[in-house]
């Protein structure tokens, strides 16, 4: 029998709970289970007035930003929008089905302006953070570094040479992106004055002493990459360190693309994870972009074992004796070549790390494998200073527990994909390196909310342990055993 809707008057009161509409499995009731707020108010109080009309509920809005970058939504405009039509979003805002929604404008304001002020996203990131440690999902003793370029929200063809002088509009004119610029540019000439050697902060700035091959006039802190069989463009990094176990990212960072950067980048989250979760790993992961000998020495120095690959352009690729081919005697502090000579060095250090070892004329001249060796007078090779600790990293990698790293490294490759492809970072909506950090941090943020909920949900309830911070059943989970699997890593 045909069904059919009635047209008569409808009633005139109605009870709605909110609460009962939204499914007990729904992603946002999982995250809400385990999401604590309660400390934002008190954090966020010294950047508010005391007087005037209040504004909007700071922890509203984290909740929203939440809701943004975990379902995807990729402005502020649309995250509104959002919120104001769909029931499961209002219920995890905490707003009742009559409550307004804040208009874009202000919301998009008070984010660039008392957020960026604040530390309140990382304050949410690295609560999210103990809430896995708490879980038993971070095992602390093996890490993996890396970086991926996301594209800036540029118009790449807005663009000037880094060597021709810029005449920037005034402060009150311009953008906040090219205010920050501005600021980074008077603060490192301003260290550079002082006497700093690196003229700005590792994490942005104009600190390189070369200038760049192109500057952005819509965001001067993007970076020109330009790689073979690639379009150049604009971009930042977003720099992760997660634990191995189940690729959890215990720190998070949006830095302007530049390899030393990326070195000095790393060795602020593994300091910073120390100082702020006590976790301190027995090894580091990382790609050949990480292999230079400074940050080789700093994990050695730490008892940090580095399961990274040299960094080493010393191979020759004409054909030629490569400094490989060349033994060196520690003791007498000397090379011997193919041929049997000696290369000598005075014991000059030039550029602080490098020493030259030279044969004699008279040797090269009368040896028969000089074509095979070098054209000039005399073969010369170099060696960095800490060439003891290079060599101490390449004995790692043909250990069993380096392939292991080496495998548990791909976690952290997974979580960038997972950033662009599922979470759509793969261009940053906000412009300047402020507003790379806080979208690379609030991505980051939600992909811990994503990865918890789905383990915590794939556990058994028979192995569930007690969370002393939070009291509820987390389960013990153990470490998988390293394999590439797509499955296990997506979300």
């Amino acid at each position: 029998m045909m069904g059919r809707r009635g047209d008569g008057q409808g009633q005139f009161f109605y009870s709605f709970d909110l609460d009962e509409v939204v499914p007990a499995d729904h992603l946002v009731r999982q995250i809400d289970a385990i999401l604590d707020l309660s400390w934002v108010h008190k954090e966020l109080a010294p950047y508010y007035s005391h007087t005037g009309r209040p504004s909007i509920d700071p922890v509203l809005m984290i909740r929203m930003l939440l809701v943004g970058y975990i379902f995807a939504i990729r402005s502020e405009r649309q995250i509104c929008s959002e919120v104001q039509v769909n029931l499961a979003y209002r219920w995890f805002c905490k707003l009742t089905i009559e409550d307004g929604i804040p208009d874009h404008s202000v919301f998009c304001r008070a984010r660039h302006e008392r957020f960026r002020e604040s530390n309140a996203l990382r304050r949410v990131f690295e609560g999210v953070v103990a809430t896995c440690i708490a879980a038993g999902l971070v095992g602390g003793e093996a890490f993996s570094v890396d970086a991926s370029l996301i594209k800036a929200d540029v118009d790449k063809t807005k663009r000037v040479p880094g060597d021709q002088p810029i005449v920037w509009p005034k402060a009150e004119e311009t953008s906040r992106a090219v205010r920050e610029y501005l600021a980074a540019l008077d603060a490192a000439h301003n260290n550079e004055d002082k006497g700093d050697g690196d003229g700005g902060s590792s994490h942005g700035g104009d600190s390189r002493r070369k200038p760049p091959k192109e500057v952005s006039l819509t965001d001067p802190q993007a970076a020109w990459v330009a790689r073979p069989g690639v379009e150049p463009f604009f971009a930042y990094d977003a720099n992760y360190l997660i634990d191995n176990k189940v690729g959890i990212i215990l720190d998070a960072e949006g830095t302007r693309t530049n390899r030393t950067v990326e070195i000095a980048v790393a060795q602020t989250m593994v300091e910073r994870v120390k100082r702020r979760f006590g976790l301190r790993p027995q090894r580091l992961a990382g790609d050949t972009a990480y292999g230079a000998v400074k940050l080789l020495k700093w994990l050695i120095d730490h008892k940090i074992a580095p399961h990274i690959p040299v960094w080493d352009n010393s191979a020759r690729r004409d054909g030629t004796f490569s400094r490989a081919d060349f033994a060196f005697d520690a003791e007498r502090n000397i090379y011997v070549c193919p041929g049997g000579k000696e290369l000598t060095s005075t014991g000059n250090i030039d550029q602080g790390h490098i020493v030259y070892y030279r044969a004699s004329k008279r040797d090269c001249s009368a040896c028969l494998l000089k074509p095979k060796c070098t054209t000039a007078l005399a073969r010369k090779i170099t060696r960095d200073v800490d060439e003891d600790i290079r060599d101490r990293v390449r004995a790692l990698a043909r250990t069993e527990a380096f392939q292991q790293s080496r495998c548990e490294r791909k976690k952290v490759e997974m979580r960038f994909a997972h950033m662009k492809r599922i979470l759509r970072l793969d261009r940053l909506r906000l412009r300047g390196l402020s507003g790379a950090r806080d979208e690379v941090l609030l991505t980051a943020t939600a992909q811990n909310l994503r990865r918890l909920v789905k383990l915590l949900g794939r556990a058994r309830p028979s192995s569930a342990t007690a969370c002393p911070a939070y009291q509820l059943p987390w389960p013990t989970l153990p470490t998988p055993r390293c394999r590439n699997s797509r499955k296990d890593n997506a979300e």
